[in-house]
């Protein structure tokens, strides 16, 4: 299930484009907007069709030592473990799995090069040796080593997630998020699952996948519909700093902020503090946290006392 920062980041691009572009529109920014976050799913397939690669590929370099013409011992009765790993063969059956590949289309055939890297990375692994040597063969095992193979191999790596930006520029953020999918769908793996269980959805159910798309387009328009009056409220308490002085990523951050604070009541106060707070550390400049946070702690002040914060639900009255 997608996290609301997720989305925020999301958000956070599209308005970007949107008021660097001279002609911008809003009906077809928040249409883009839309088509980005479903195209994380499209790299989750993507991230899961690695793993069934490189698995594959364990399996062909094993076969092809025992084609040798003088194979050692070993290599004429290799520990056949991973290549019967029961987890995995699930998801290479899956006839869901099988259609999204279908549909998406991810190919591996040049990357050869990377596929040998990971391959040679996985067996010099502790994750590797500990998983093959177990004297247990349960498929908690199995499923417990392709999640090590994830958090240990896929997320480290470098020549993965470059492969993935260069594919699509918007992939260089959804990354992590893809990868945190993809364990996801291996924990939720069972034994006894027959190839007709779907993969489970990007936004856990089709409820969820309308309150996030909800929270993702009223937070777009919200921002873009009322950006003059939240520039007023910034420069109003950003002391000796014209707006446009002003990082635009910051400014943007704020209008957001301030969109969820004025306008989205469900949401508590400290959330949107804390999570616009956090995503300047990782998108802006290192001294914007602490921008962001003064100008956000004057703002929530002046708007207590003029009463316009309605935050409403259980918890969520002045928090």
């Amino acid at each position: 299930m997608l996290s609301r920062r997720f989305i925020r980041v999301k958000v956070l691009q599209a308005l970007y484009a949107y008021f660097l572009d001279v002609d911008n529109d809003l009906p077809a920014g928040e249409k883009l907007l839309i088509k980005n976050i479903h195209r994380t799913f499209e790299l989750y397939i993507n991230v899961l069709s690695f793993l069934v690669e490189l698995h594959d590929f364990y399996q062909k370099r094993v076969e092809e030592a025992m084609q040798k013409h003088f194979p050692s011992d070993e290599e004429l009765n290799p520990n056949t473990r991973f290549i019967n790993n029961r987890a995995i063969k699930i998801l290479i059956d899956s006839r869901d799995f099988q259609k999204k590949c279908r549909d998406f289309k991810p190919t591996w055939s040049d990357e050869t090069e990377m596929l040998r890297v990971l391959y040679f990375e996985l067996k010099a692994s502790s994750d590797y040796q500990d998983y093959m040597s177990s004297p247990l063969n349960t498929f908690n095992e199995d499923r417990n080593f392709l999640i090590k193979i994830v958090q240990h191999l896929l997320f480290p790596s470098a020549a993965l997630q470059g492969y993935f930006e260069e594919k699509n520029i918007y992939w260089a953020d959804d990354y992590d998020t893809a990868l945190t999918l993809v364990i996801s769908t291996i924990k939720s793996l069972r034994q006894d699952q027959d190839n007709l269980t779907p993969l489970p959805d990007m936004f856990g159910n089709a409820e969820d996948e309308s309150e996030d798309l909800m929270f993702a387009r009223d937070l777009f328009r919200k921002t873009i519909i009322h950006s003059g009056e939240f520039s007023e409220y910034i420069s109003s308490k950003a002391e000796n700093w014209e707006i446009d002085r002003i990082a635009l990523i910051d400014v943007i951050l704020l209008k957001m902020a301030i969109a969820e604070l004025l306008h989205m009541s469900s949401i508590p106060i400290k959330v949107t503090l804390n999570e616009y707070i956090e995503i300047a550390k990782q998108y802006s400049t290192p001294k914007s946290k602490i921008f962001i946070n003064g100008i956000l702690d004057k703002l929530i002040l002046q708007f207590n006392e003029k009463s316009l914060l309605h935050k409403s639900g259980r918890g969520l009255i002045n928090n």
